[in-house]
Order: structure tokens, then sequence, then C-alpha cells
């Protein structure tokens, strides 16, 4: 019994051992005999990393309303990946003649035209600038042909570069060699699919999708494409996206050149949080160009929704009353007068609930050639943001500020006396007029009737340095924070103009260099409306995720930024504020035949500021004076008259105090 165990421990362990040997040998061939031919088979297999597309983030106002969303669109898509090289031009005669039968449209970017059996360069605009990267000094290296030659010969040259002199129909050649043009000059590769039509047809989509077997390769992507909507309410700040650009690609990591990018306004301010996450593919192709395995890796994620702090209801009575009011100017007071801007601020955190500009523009249709060619060339400039980039003379609105510096600094006190007799002449040189003759004036009268004489001279009492640092502590000169575009202005100073002492009494009212942008003027009604403390002005109110379900980012009143702190006397502070108060309440105050028997107590300056043309017209206030909840300030250029101003702001409180619709004043 034992012997019979033994042999067969012996058997099993000869049969081990056969099997390890044979094992062993075949690793020999493998791994040395036919070494190389696995090698080649290894080498030849190669792997692609794909992306899909991302979702861009939504843009809406305060309370709900779409600015900018999605759309679900087809483009037929050639992808470097799946395509058998030697095929390429038999796969695009296939989907050209495909896209024929719908009569779809297809993007043909070649500069070269083919008709009644002619080649000929192309002379519209849409065509220059592709013929400029044809005859550019590099193309013209690969094609090895002057940059003078016919288009007949550039045809030629263009026919050996993309294989495709064996295509006898010449029509069809010319389309093959612009698809492959324009492939080129987009980098189609394998990371970089090429887009051959965009927003096909349902029924187009459906021929496609069911003839791709055949054509390996061409797939029709589903894209989210932007959406524009209320196009007209808020043009300038929501801002547009478009193909990203050489120099942007350069500057910004995790783009494609097919990419989509924040052009301005807020689609550039939040491109970070609007973009969202492209998905992740690896596909194996072997040796004949053939798909042998895909495989998901990452999941494309959406962008995040952006909430502005844009209220429509307010925003719509700000483009209705500007665009009504510049309008009446023009018609019936001067004809120079076509422009200007409002901002309506919220006291408590800055935050900007209108900010509307004139003339404007539709932004669904900023795409649109024809359309953005016509506004480019409008003399008007509508395409310009008059509310954040446009810097304007305050005239009279500056008073304030330097009614603030000459108690802080102890040059008047509010009950003194300055005796106005009309031409301020203490520079002979520089006179300052002004516009009545207001006798014994102290710091109350002086802001409710504007008096340019009382102002001149507090102002030289301060001298220029003293003025501009108390402007600055209000803001004027300095970037307000919002996170679009804006210009800081021109607060005058030393630094600005070779400076006399004849110029400081101008700038103290509000003339010489200074120039400020509405957005800054109704920071600083604000600032005085907030007593003393200036927040960073902006227009973002929340950030959510995509399904607004998650709140990411927000701003409020226990989280905006301090930007300064006037740290002045209380008591100064209020006789300003008083004095405002008397512009809007007192008989003799320049706005009070707008505001008198007002519902709610407002507090303001009015302005009229010199140029070349007819003088603008400026206007800021804030209210309820008791208890500030808002701040407002105007510019029309060349208004003439306060009227055109003031009836804006008195708009833009009608609707916050009472929900009113604008309906234009009797005339």
């Amino acid at each position: 019994m034992e012997n019979k165990l033994n042999r067969r421990g012996i058997l099993v362990l000869v049969i081990a051992i056969v099997i390890f040997v044979g094992f062993m040998v075949r690793l020999f061939f493998w791994q040395v005999v036919d070494g190389e031919k696995y090698k080649e088979i290894a080498k030849n297999n190669s792997t692609y990393s794909l992306t899909s597309n991302r979702t861009r983030g939504e843009i809406l106002t305060s309370d709900g309303k779409p600015l900018a969303t999605n759309k679900t669109v087809y483009n037929v898509v050639l992808k470097k990946g799946y395509i058998d090289d030697n095929k390429l031009n038999d796969t695009i005669i296939k989907v050209l003649d495909l896209l024929k039968t719908r009569n779809e449209k297809w993007i043909d970017n070649l500069p070269i035209s083919y008709k009644n059996n002619s080649y000929n360069f192309k002379n519209d605009d849409n065509s220059k600038k592709n013929l400029s990267y044809l005859k550019s000094k590099e193309f013209l290296g690969y094609l090895d042909i002057d940059k003078d030659d016919s288009a007949d010969n550039f045809i030629e040259k263009l026919a050996d570069r993309y294989d495709c002199k064996n295509i006898k129909n010449e029509e069809e050649k010319r389309n093959v060699i612009s698809v492959r043009f324009n492939m080129e000059k987009s980098n189609f590769s394998t990371t970089n699919d090429y887009v051959l039509a965009e927003n096909i047809s349902n029924d187009m989509m459906q021929i496609v999708s069911e003839n791709t077997q055949s054509m390996s390769g061409v797939e029709v992507d589903t894209e989210v494409e932007r959406v524009y909507k209320n196009g007209t309410l808020a043009p300038h700040i929501v801002g547009t996206v478009g193909k990203i650009n050489e120099e942007e690609y350069n500057e910004n990591k995790g783009y494609e050149l097919n990419d989509l990018i924040g052009k301005f306004g807020i689609e550039k301010a939040f491109e970070s949080e609007l973009r969202g996450e492209v998905g992740k593919a690896y596909v194996e192709k072997n040796s004949k160009g053939n798909v042998i395995g895909t495989v998901e890796t990452e999941n494309a994620k959406p962008g995040n929704t952006v909430w502005l702090t844009i209220d429509s209801g307010l925003q719509k009575v700000a483009l209705e009353s500007l665009e009504y009011n510049i309008n009446q100017c023009h018609s019936l007071v001067a004809n120079d007068c076509v422009a200007g801007g409002v901002v309506m601020l919220n006291v408590k955190d800055f935050s900007v609930l209108a900010a509307a500009s004139f003339p404007t523009y539709d932004i669904s249709k900023y795409s649109d050639y024809d359309y953005y060619t016509s506004l480019s060339n409008d003399e008007t400039t509508p395409l310009y943001s008059r509310t954040f980039d446009g810097a304007f003379a305050p005239g009279s609105v500056f008073k304030p500020c330097v009614a603030l510096a000459g108690l802080e600094e102890g040059k008047i006190t509010k009950d003194s006396v300055i005796t106005c007799t009309q031409d301020y002449d203490y520079y002979p040189t520089d006179i300052v007029k002004c516009m009545g003759y207001h006798g014994d004036t102290s710091l109350n009268k002086a802001l409710a009737v504007s008096c340019n004489y009382y102002f001149a001279e507090v102002g030289r009492r301060l001298g220029i340095n003293t003025i501009y640092s108390y402007a600055e502590k209000f803001g004027l000169g300095l970037p307000t924070g919002v996170e679009i575009n804006e210009s800081t202005g021109i607060l005058a100073g030393r630094d600005s103009k070779s400076w006399t002492a004849g110029n400081t009494v101008q700038a103290a009212i509000g003339q010489s260099d200074n120039a400020f942008t509405p957005a800054q003027l109704a920071t600083y009604v604000a600032t005085i409306a907030n007593n003393g403390t200036r927040l960073q002005t902006h227009l973002m109110k929340k950030i959510t995720s995509y399904d607004r379900k998650k709140t990411i980012k927000e701003n409020n009143e226990s989280n905006v930024e301090v930007k300064s702190t006037l740290k002045v006397n209380e008591e100064n502070l209020k006789a300003v504020q008083k004095g405002m108060w008397s512009v809007c309440n007192e008989s003799d105050g320049t706005a009070y035949d707008v505001f008198s028997n007002y519902g709610v107590t407002v507090a303001g300056k009015t302005g009229t500021a010199e140029n070349s043309g007819t003088d603008h017209t400026v206007f800021m206030c804030y209210a309820p004076y008791e208890k500030p909840e808002v701040a407002i300030a105007v510019v029309v250029e060349h208004g003439s008259m306060k009227k055109y101003s003031t009836d804006v702001a008195k708009a833009l409180l009608d609707k916050y105090f009472y929900n009113k619709d604008y309906t234009p004043s009797e005339e």
C-alpha cells in the first residue's frame, strides 16, 4: 500500500515537472523567439484620451430671471481617434453628401471658391482672416508656393498636401480641401475633435446617426449652446462667450482649441465657476485603426449657476426711464444728447440693484456678424458700458465731498458764512461763475442752492492735496471692486496736469480733470448714506450648483469687504447729509420741485458739468433719508437740464418703494 502511494506521488511530481518545463519553453518562445513580433503588436496598438463636452453654468437675476442659459444642439463631429487616416477623404465626401440631402450648412472657411469651372479667391469680409492664414509665411512654406500665385495653383498645392489629386469632381475636391484646410487650422487631433456642421436639424441628426457604422469617426455630438434670454436687459453686465483665441489658450490651462470662454462681463469674470468640467475616456486602437476598447474614467460636471444682484424689475425701469429721457432731451433741447448711465445700489451691502447704459443692444444677437458690425460702426457707441467704463465730469455732485473736508479740517463750520457775489475772482485768470447771487451763505444753503462761489472759496482754503485725500476716502478715482471691467476714472490733483492754484478752485466745484463713472458716484453717495463706511460694490449675489440645490458662495451684509471708513466727526457728516436733504426738501433746493411732496424722504445733489458741447446733467441721491436703503447716481451726457437725470432717479425710487412701472412724466 505504501509503495503504491509512493509511485503515485512520483507520477504527480513528474507530470508537474513536465507542465512546468512546457510552460517555460513556451515562455521562452514568447519572450525570445517571438519577442519582436509581440513587441511590434504592442507598439502598433495606440491609446488615446478623448474628452466630452462641458455644460456651462447659468446666469440669473436676483429674482431668478434667466440671462444666460443653455440649449441642446446637434453637431456633426469628426473624431480623429476613431478615423482610419487612409479613409479620411472618403469619409468627408460621404458625410458632405449626406448633409447635402437636407441642404444643411457645413463650416466652409476655404477662401477659394469654385464657380463656372474656375477657382477664385474670395473677397468678402468673412474670408479675409482665412485668406491671411492661407497666405501667411508659415503656411506658404508648407505649400512651397508664392503668395501671389493664382487660386488654381493654390488648389493644386493644397490637393497635394491633402491627398486629393485623385478626386475627379472639382467641386468635390474643393470641398474636401476646405474641410482638411480648416481641420489643420483648428489643430484637429486625437484630443481635439473637428466640428464639421453645427446646429443640424433633428432629421439630419437621425440620418447621420444611422450611417455612422459606414463612416468610422463621424458622430453626432450633443452640445450645450449658450442662449441669452432677455438679451436687452443687461448686455453690458452679462457679457458673452466665444471661441478661445491663441492668447487665451496659452494663458489658461485645461482648455481645448475648440472650447468656448467668457469674453467680457460676468461670463468672463466668473469663468472658473461657469465653465464646468469635461468628461474623460480612453480609447485603444489597433494597428489598422480599429477601436478595440473604450473606458470612461470621469463623468462631465456642469458649471455652477451665478445669481446676480440685479433685480429684473428695477433694471427694466432703469433702461426705460434712461432711454425716454435721453430721447426727449435729444429731440427737445440738445441734439448731442444721445447717451447716459445709471446705477442703483443697496446701501446696506453695496450690491448693484440696477445698472443701465444707453444706447444699448441685444446680447443674444452679438455673435451675428452683420449686427455686430452695425454696433461697431454706430457713432453713439452702444457697445460701450457707460455705467462702469464711462468717466464723466461730476459737476456739483462733488461738493458734498469738499464740504466734509472743509468741516473736518476746520476751514469752515456748518454755520460759517461766505458771501457770494456771483463771480469768484480770487484768481483773476480762473474766475468761477456762480449760477446766482446768493449773498451770505452757510453750508446748508450752499449745498441746497449749489453755490459755486462758496465751494470755490472752501476749495482754496483746503488746497488740492486735502481735497484729493478726502475724495479717495469716498472711492473717487479708485476701483469700486465690481467684478467686471471698470474704469478708475480721474481724480484731479497735482499729478494729473501742471497744477496751478486756479485749478484747485475749479476742482472744488467738480470741474478741472475730475471724471468719475456712474458706479463710482453711486458708491460715493452710498458711503455718505452709510455714515462713512464704503463697502465693495458687487454684482454677484450668490453662486449655487447647476441644479441650484447647494449654495457654494454668497455675498451679504455680514461678509462684504469694507474698502474704507471715513473716520470723521459724526456731527460734520450729519451736516453734509442735512445739506443734501435740503436739496430735495427746502424750497430753494435745486431738486425741491421733484421730491418735496414725495412719500419717501430723499436726500440728493444735482450737478451740471461743463464739457465740450452741451453740459452733462448729473444727479445722485439716497432714500429714505432717516434710514437709507438705496443710493442712485445718474449721468445724462449733454443732458443740459436736471429734469432728465432726476426723472430717472425718481422712476427707480417709484419702482423700489411702490413697485410702480415706469410711466413717462408729462412735458
